[in-house]
């Protein structure tokens, strides 16, 4: 029910429907919420709570997909290259853990989340889950007193956390949407909100930087010119035996099921389009709890799918199953000013 409530909604952020302005003052209604919330932690009527070691938050401002994994994974690899010993807390969305619960490679995706046990995976750093994000942090650093940067996956709105730099994703391709709050749109904060972040990071879609990255850039939006990110990956592996890989030209003019669980399904299947793949497309929500019977294709079916979905399907991956393996990679220019912003308040414990 709630799969067919959010599609629903979708559909009519789309187009002009009757429904989409009866919805309006419900927006204006949340509008107004979520000002009066941000006013009350400022004024410290709620209160938040600093850790003892800097917080990088990144999030975003509209709900579904717009490539925050990716680039967290990013980031924690660029901060242990710079000296630093990161961590990383989320909140274990699509999990049915409250937390504070430690995740690792092996982890249940149902218990914690797909993203979390796909970002523990790929980074091997310590990751704590937790509605409550303070808790979760303090939970981390309870277990890994050494761990001296923490990167938040998602939180751009969990004001609870204090946090020492924000970092906002936008997909480049959907942006704000509509442009209006929900329930009448797909924002969870009016878009002024970027004005005050300290990066924006712009995920590209097409390899048109130039164009996104200007459209995006009106004046007085953001505090600086948005960082370009492009999430790309060529190298497919096993779904059964990760150390086994293939190029997409091992695979071509085979009959391909694509199946994608994400925000944003046909961004995964326009890729591999680009790779010169013909596929057949099984598009499905964005954390979709995945059964063996999603994958009637026939018994020697070749699958292809993301590495969010696989993570859910460990326990019944077959051999002819590949995983796309994706890389983000940003402007050299975004990790020097990252570091710079970070080190006159706290460098690294090796510096």
């Amino acid at each position: 029910m709630k799969t067919r409530v959010a599609s629903w909604f979708e559909r009519e952020w789309t187009r002009k429907s009757f429904w989409r302005f009866l919805l309006l003052p419900l927006s204006w209604l949340f509008r107004f919420a979520i000002g009066l919330r941000r006013f009350a932690f400022r004024q410290g009527w709620l209160t938040s709570e600093r850790l003892p070691i800097p917080v990088i938050i990144v999030g975003n401002i509209t709900i579904g997909g717009s490539g925050k994994t990716p680039l967290v994974i990013w980031l924690v690899d660029h901060l242990r290259a710079a000296g630093y010993v990161p961590g990383v807390i989320s909140r274990g969305y699509g999990g049915s853990e409250p937390g504070p619960f430690e995740v690792g490679p092996l982890s249940d995706a149902q218990q914690v989340g797909d993203e979390p046990v796909l970002i523990a995976t790929r980074t091997e750093v310590p990751l704590f889950i937790g509605r409550d994000r303070v808790v979760a942090g303090r939970a981390l650093l309870a277990a890994y007193p050494d761990c001296d940067v923490i990167v938040s996956d998602d939180g751009l709105q969990h004001y609870r956390l204090q946090r020492t730099i924000e970092i906002a994703v936008v997909d480049g391709e959907a942006r704000f949407g509509n442009g209006r709050l929900l329930p009448a749109g797909p924002l969870r904060e009016p878009v002024n909100r970027l004005r005050s972040v300290d990066f924006v990071v712009v995920n590209e879609v097409n390899n048109d930087r130039a164009r996104a990255s200007s459209q995006l850039a009106s004046p007085g939006m953001m505090p600086a010119e948005p960082v370009s990110m492009h999430v790309s990956g060529q190298v497919f592996y096993n779904a059964k035996d990760p150390d086994w890989h293939v190029l997409a030209g091992d695979i071509r003019g085979q009959t391909l099921h694509a199946v994608a669980g994400i925000g944003r399904p046909q961004r995964f299947f326009d890729h591999l389009r680009k790779l010169g793949l013909s596929v057949v497309e099984h598009p499905f929500p964005d954390h979709y709890s995945y059964r063996e019977e999603d994958f009637a294709f026939g018994a020697d079916a070749i699958v292809l799918m993301t590495e969010k979905d696989a993570v859910k399907c460990r326990s019944f991956a077959r051999e002819t199953w590949w995983v796309l393996a994706v890389t983000a990679s940003l402007d050299e220019r975004f990790g020097a000013n990252l570091l710079a912003k970070l080190r006159p308040i706290y460098g690294p414990q090796t510096a």
